[in-house]
């Protein structure tokens, strides 16, 4: 995984999301900024501003990428087109001139591609308002619980209430030297902000076994979960980059 340098903490969350994914794309793809710079049409500096939270980048910089990554560029699209309202807020993130786009390939189902890209952007849109508040709730209810849990010397720990709206429970057991928690097995899958799902759960009630609590065990990676991230990659000595690795999900484990 790349050493990325860490984003400002008061980043806009849309576009901290957007940066995320951009980030994990160009770590997939195994290709150097310069690399990828030649196969996309632009220059180096350009994906280092993109890279590092400093521009927001343009929409055939974001098609360029999903071709060379074999992504769905409608995804990328989506996320770019809620990310531009954080960038909106914040006239210091204004995009820089020059970094003239490659020329523009005749677009086939162009209306078609814009009314996926507002649909997606949409769902994305109630996926974060959902989120934000769920995360709001779970603060409250900490709040005005003394104490906080510790991790345990036995080989299984008891299991987390889980609440109302959330399907997931933690059921933490080791076997065979590593610790499960009965949501998903995996040792190898990249979480950040904006997933969601059994893995994200996983990682979560992995995260309150150690100590560290990432707010509810609700499958979705907010910044909660992100803060108790670093607090655990930090506490274990990994590079503090608020993701979900190889490298993080063996020191959970283990």
């Amino acid at each position: 995984m790349s050493r990325w340098k860490v984003l400002p903490e008061e980043l806009d969350p849309r576009v901290r999301q957007l940066v995320v994914r951009l980030r994990r794309l160009k770590d997939h793809s195994g290709l150097s900024i310069r690399q990828l710079a030649t196969k996309t049409g632009y220059s180096p500096k350009s994906w280092e501003r993109y890279l590092g939270a400093r521009a927001l980048p343009p929409v055939e910089a974001l098609e360029a990428l999903a071709r060379v990554c074999g992504e769905d560029p409608v995804r990328l699209l989506a996320l770019r087109e809620v990310a531009a309202e954080g960038w909106r807020t914040a006239p210091e993130h204004a995009q820089p001139p020059g970094d003239l786009p490659p020329p523009k390939q005749p677009s086939r189902s162009l209306e078609g591609r814009a009314l996926r890209i507002a649909l997606v952007a949409g769902s994305v849109t109630l996926v974060l308002a959902v989120s934000s508040a769920v995360l709001v709730t779970v603060r409250l209810m900490n709040d005005n619980t003394p104490g906080s849990p510790t991790t345990s010397t036995r080989s299984s720990a008891p299991a987390a209430e889980p609440t109302a709206a959330s399907p997931y429970t933690c059921r933490p057991e080791r076997v065979d030297g590593r610790w499960y928690a009965g949501n998903s097995l995996t040792q190898q899958e990249n979480l950040a902000v904006g997933d969601g799902g059994p893995a994200v759960a996983e990682a979560q009630c992995l995260l309150r076994r150690s100590g560290i609590s990432p707010g509810g065990i609700d499958g979705i990676f907010g910044p909660l979960t992100e803060h108790a991230v670093k607090e655990f990659q930090k506490r274990s000595g990994l590079v503090v980059d608020g993701m979900v690795g190889p490298h993080t999900w063996k020191a959970l484990r283990g």
